[in-house]
C-alpha cells in the first residue's frame, strides 16, 4: 500500500471514530462556545472593546479547545494497546502522522466554524472583507496548530498527565502562528486599507509548511520513545 493511501485509511479511520462518538465534539463546541461567553461577560457591555478583540477571542477559544481534541489523537491506539500492531503492519510513521494531523486540522476548521457565529453575535464583529478570506485564515490557522500538537500528542501519549503536558509544550511552539492567525483575522474583521491581508496569509503559510515537514519527519522517533 502506498503512503498515500495509507494516509487516506488513516484519515478515513480517524474521522469515523470521531463520527460514531459525535457527543465528545459536541461536548467541544460547547466548551468553546462557554469560553466565548466568558470573554464576553469580562470585558462587558463595551462593543468597541469586543469589536477590537474579537480576532483575539476567536483564537484564544480556538487554541484552549485544541488542547482537549488533540490529547486524545492516539489515546485509542495507546489504551487498546493498537499503536505497536500498526506500526508493525508495517505502516509508515510519517502516514501515521499527516493522517491523524488532516482529521484534527478538519475537526478544528469545523470547531472554528461553529465559534464564527458566535463572534458575530456576542462581539458585534463583522467580516468587512468577506467571508471567505475568514474561511482561509482559519484553515491556514488550524492547519499550524493541528501539526504540532498532534507530534506532541504522540511524544507524551504514554506519559502521566498527558493532557497537563500537551500545553506545556504547544502553546510556546504556536505563538508565531497563532500571532499571525490573530492579525490576518483582525484584517478581515476591520478592514485592510493598507493592503496587508496577503503578506500576513503568506507568513501563515510559511509556518505552515515547516510545521508539517518538521514534525512529519520528527513523528516516527516520537512514538517509538
Amino acid at each position: 500500500m502506498s503512503t498515500w493511501a495509507q494516509i487516506l485509511v488513516v484519515l478515513r479511520k480517524d474521522l469515523l471514530i470521531e463520527w460514531r462518538v459525535r457527543a465528545r465534539m459536541v461536548a467541544l463546541g460547547c466548551f468553546a462556545l462557554t469560553i466565548l461567553l466568558l470573554f464576553s461577560f469580562a470585558i462587558g457591555p463595551n462593543t468597541t472593546m469586543l469589536r477590537a478583540h474579537a480576532p483575539a477571542y476567536l483564537w484564544l477559544t480556538v487554541l484552549l479547545s485544541s488542547t482537549l481534541l488533540l490529547g486524545r489523537s492516539l489515546q485509542i491506539e495507546v489504551e487498546s494497546g493498537a499503536l505497536e500492531t500498526v506500526l508493525l503492519v508495517p505502516t509508515a510513521a510519517p502516514a501515521i502522522f499527516y493522517g491523524k494531523a488532516l482529521a484534527n486540522a478538519l475537526q478544528l476548521f469545523a470547531l472554528g466554524v461553529v465559534a464564527l457565529p458566535a463572534v458575530v453575535v456576542l462581539c458585534d464583529a463583522s467580516f468587512r472583507e468577506g467571508l471567505l478570506p475568514m474561511l482561509g485564515v482559519l484553515a491556514l490557522g488550524v492547519t499550524g496548530l493541528a501539526a504540532p500538537g498532534t507530534l506532541y500528542a504522540g511524544l507524551i501519549a504514554r506519559m502521566g498527565a498527558s493532557q497537563l503536558l500537551l500545553p506545556l509544550l504547544l502553546f510556546p511552539l504556536v505563538v508565531p502562528c497563532l500571532l499571525g492567525a490573530v492579525k490576518a483575522t483582525s484584517l478581515v474583521m476591520t478592514g485592510d486599507p493598507m493592503d496587508q491581508f496577503g503578506s500576513w496569509m503568506g507568513l501563515l503559510l510559511c509556518f505552515d509548511l515547516v510545521y508539517w515537514s518538521l514534525c512529519g519527519l520528527l513523528f516516527g522517533r516520537a512514538i517509538e520513545s
